[in-house]
């Protein structure tokens, strides 16, 4: 389900922020940073959560995006950008000065966002299943997802001029985030979650444009891949060989732009799909470990 709490921060005339701790906080460990994929919440990260070896290692803290779980803010706009900073004034809020920032798809694109806006706190970047790209005509040919095609419809049904009180969202969209995101490792048990959780979350008329502009997010991001040079911070990218939306191809040469990076790798997870510290939460979380002992 979405966060049970929230944090308020100042940007776009103030944030209500769902987030969620493993744990009280302890200063003496470092902490990582989790932001989720789209139309999921912080119970995404329920395996790293449920284990004791990361727990004991590390602060976890899942923050959901804007247009994404408990999440709210004044307007109805927002990119992003507005998300990374967001997520560095939950810090703020915290107060945790310094954090490795793991993201899942779209939460790859908004950690590395947070990484370029605050190189000195973002102490790494684990990446998942994600692309640096927006879904560009050469990230189209190299086997990436054309999301306009397939998406666009659904967002102009989100729209409306008038209030919608009785909106929910649908079993086709629902049923879409599941199979993308987790390919053939989806159970039965996991998909009527999911579902549950999105149509708890998308509904009504507040609902319904939270939804919409999380699509807009998505539909409209911009591209990363002439500012990735300036990622000072390591990178371990873990993409796997099942990933639906974004293959093998585009990760691979991608991960040659962080040319400023202490370190950048990129690692194959075979047979692993989309959301990868879901569907492969041992390889997730020994990288997790193995970037915060070299580097915190």
């Amino acid at each position: 389900m979405a966060a049970e709490t929230t944090i308020e921060v100042p940007h776009l005339g103030g944030i209500k922020a769902g987030y969620a701790l493993s744990g009280e906080y302890d200063a003496a460990k470092p902490t990582c940073v989790l932001i989720n994929s789209m139309c999921t919440t912080v119970s995404l990260y329920q395996d790293q959560f449920a284990s004791k070896e990361l727990t004991d290692a590390v602060n976890l803290l899942a923050i959901e995006p804007l247009g994404h779980g408990v999440t709210s803010c004044p307007t109805e706009h927002f990119t992003y950008w507005d998300t990374a900073i967001m997520a560095l004034q939950v810090l703020d809020k915290l107060g945790i000065d310094k954090a490795f920032a793991l993201g899942t798809s779209q939460g790859g694109w908004m950690v590395t966002r947070m990484a370029l806006l605050a190189p000195d706190r973002i102490l790494g970047l684990i990446l998942l299943g994600t692309s640096m790209d927006y879904e560009s005509a050469d990230s189209r040919s190299k086997g990436c997802w054309d999301p306009k095609g397939l998406l666009t419809p659904f967002f102009k049904k989100w729209c409306s001029t008038t209030p919608t009180p009785d909106f929910l969202v649908d079993d086709v969209w629902c049923g879409m985030v599941g199979s993308l995101g987790f390919g053939t490792g989806a159970t039965a048990e996991m998909m009527q979650f999911w579902t549950e959780t999105l149509k708890s979350v998308y509904k009504g008329d507040e609902g319904r444009k939270k939804l919409k502009m999380a699509l807009a997010c998505l539909l409209e991001r911009d591209g990363l891949l002439l500012r990735v040079r300036d990622v000072t911070c390591p990178v371990y990218w873990l993409q796997g060989t099942e990933d639906a939306p974004f293959g093998t191809t585009i990760p691979a040469e991608q991960i040659k732009l962080f040319t400023s990076s202490k370190e950048a790798t990129l690692s194959f997870i075979e047979g692993g799909g989309h959301y990868l510290n879901a569907t492969n939460p041992k390889e997730v979380g020994e990288a997790l470990l193995k970037m915060v002992n070299k580097y915190k």
